[in-house]
């Protein structure tokens, strides 16, 4: 028994390296990196702009110190990427490492010529193509960035939650731009910032976001008749009880709860099945991050 469980650990600790070289990896990594690459020459750094996190501490650095951008990006990833070995594993830290020095190695050999020096475009368009770059390498099992490697870390150790953690860093971070380059610059990092984070939110969950739409009705066997046939969606039913009313909190009954995967243009029409069946039923909605297995939104079922 021992020895199967130190072949397991084993096995779980050990690198990846089909993983890391897969042609969907190396594909995901390549266009992040220059994804990333085109935001930072063609848009952010001959501007002064910064984004969050290492990237934007190694342009501060660069700017105030002389401090090249690509050995500041190695060496500020460094700590980051041993924790992200330590807790997270051996395969996404060899692909984050691989990524960064892609990253550091193209920023020291190729130029981007810069493409605008309007302030709204370059928050604008630098945000997304960095975003974009971020999310396509978080796609191939690596990151660009650190950060939310130590927040995670620091979530476990001080309760705080990751998305505070990178702000109060970032705050920081924006608050140096401000002394270095001006008000308006910091408030037009910040802008970068976002546009950044809500395309790389795009990229990683998909923008087809899934939606877990719960349905609560008198009339429950032809509401899963008319999901499941006429819509082509899997369900899933949980036994409950519906009523407790404020003014007749005695008055119940047993149903079935149910559950069903959907997108979001699919919402609209099967409430408004659902109503045409019932129209006191009640529904609920809740954001999935991700859907794997059973039936998924090409409706095939997986073995």
């Amino acid at each position: 028994m021992s020895s199967t469980k130190t072949t397991n650990k084993s096995s779980a600790n050990s690198i990846n390296w089909r993983s890391i070289f897969s042609p969907s990896s190396i594909l995901y990594t390549v266009l992040g990196v220059f994804s990333a690459l085109l935001a930072l020459q063609g848009f952010m750094i001959p501007n002064h702009f910064l984004d969050g996190g290492v990237t934007g501490i190694s342009i501060l650095l660069e700017e105030v110190f002389d401090l090249p951008f690509s050995i500041s990006l190695i060496i500020f990833n460094l700590p980051f990427l041993y924790l992200g070995y330590k807790k997270i594993g051996k395969t996404f830290s060899v692909n984050a490492l691989l990524a960064i020095i892609l990253l550091a190695v193209l920023m020291y050999f190729i130029t981007f010529p810069q493409v605008t020096s309007d302030k709204v475009l370059i928050a604008v368009f630098g945000g997304f193509f960095i975003g974009l770059g971020i999310g396509l390498v978080i796609r191939g099992g690596g990151v660009i960035d650190g950060l939310e490697i130590i927040a995670h870390y620091t979530n476990e150790k001080i309760g705080f939650s990751t998305s505070e953690i990178i702000m109060c860093f970032n705050s920081l971070l924006f608050i140096g731009a401000a002394f270095e380059f001006g008000i308006e610059t910091a408030m037009y990092s910040i802008l970068v910032y976002y546009t950044a984070m809500k395309t790389s939110d795009y990229v990683v969950d998909g923008f087809e976001e899934f939606t877990a739409l719960s349905i609560i009705s008198k009339d429950y066997e032809t509401v899963k008749s008319v999901i499941v046939k006429d819509f082509g969606k899997a369900i899933t039913v949980y036994k409950g009880e519906r009523g407790y009313l404020p003014n007749a909190f005695e008055v119940r009954n047993e149903c079935d709860i149910v559950m069903t995967i959907v997108t979001r243009i699919e919402i609209h029409r099967i409430k408004q099945s659902v109503l045409d069946i019932d129209p006191h039923a009640f529904f609920f909605v809740q954001r999935i991050k991700e859907v794997k297995g059973g039936i998924g939104k090409h409706n095939t079922p997986s073995h």
